[in-house]
């Protein structure tokens, strides 16, 4: 009776196994079916192409994440360099087109008539947005001046090479130090002083004492007659 049982249940499952696959046990009548079936059909995904010719080789010497990452690194470092240099060009460029141009930078002149500033006496005008001293000079501060050895000064400038009327300075007032305005006719050396941070020039606008690097700037300038100064 179990037989012939076994044999119908058998025949019933040859039809639901797939592929004709016979049944790998089967046991009494309320027995279950294993079935194992493998899937050698199914083709792996091939990353080959993705990988560099220097892992494909598997007699080289292994490698670390580390070193095979650095061309990686490298690149993205090299990218963003030059994508730094291309956008400060383009900043620089859009910036150069907002300023003045050429010409317009050229008439960007004064011009001071001197008779309104008495002997002694140092007048600021603005210039560029910048101060400008002119300082009408006595006899006694230009021999003073003319008699300082450069060996003593910090920016070593004669007093001729920054004057082109002895009379006459014509300086930037703007402190070399850290861009302050100094005061005329002050400090220790009778010419102007920084009182920010204690910057003392001389009249010939030479820094003498203080934490100052350099002279007063001494802009382009020329006499066309007696009594008039263009400075620019």
């Amino acid at each position: 009776m179990i037989n012939a049982v076994s044999r119908a249940y058998l025949r019933a499952s040859s039809h639901a196994v797939p592929n004709g696959l016979k049944p790998a046990a089967l046991t009494a009548v309320q027995a279950v079916q294993q079935v194992r079936l493998a899937h050698t059909d199914l083709q792996a995904p091939d990353f080959s192409a993705y990988r560099r010719d220097s892992v494909k080789d598997v007699s080289r010497k292994n490698t670390t994440s580390e070193e095979r990452k650095a061309f990686s690194y490298m690149l993205v470092g090299a990218g963003a360099v030059g994508s730094a240099y291309a956008a400060k060009g383009l900043v620089t460029a859009f910036v150069s087109s907002m300023s003045a141009s050429a010409d317009v930078l050229a008439m960007a002149k004064i011009e001071i008539k001197l008779a309104d500033i008495p002997e002694g006496k140092s007048v600021t005008f603005k210039w560029r947005g910048k101060p400008l001293f002119i300082r009408h000079r006595t006899a006694s501060e230009i021999a003073t001046e003319r008699g300082v050895p450069t060996s003593v000064l910090r920016d070593p400038q004669t007093d001729d090479q920054r004057v082109t009327k002895p009379e006459w300075l014509v300086v930037i007032g703007v402190c070399t130090h850290l861009g302050c305005v100094p005061i005329a006719n002050s400090g220790d050396f009778g010419g102007y002083y920084c009182p920010c941070h204690g910057s003392h020039y001389d009249a010939s606008g030479r820094i003498r004492k203080g934490p100052a690097p350099l002279n007063l700037e001494v802009p382009a300038h020329v006499f066309p007659d007696e009594g008039t100064l263009v400075v620019g």
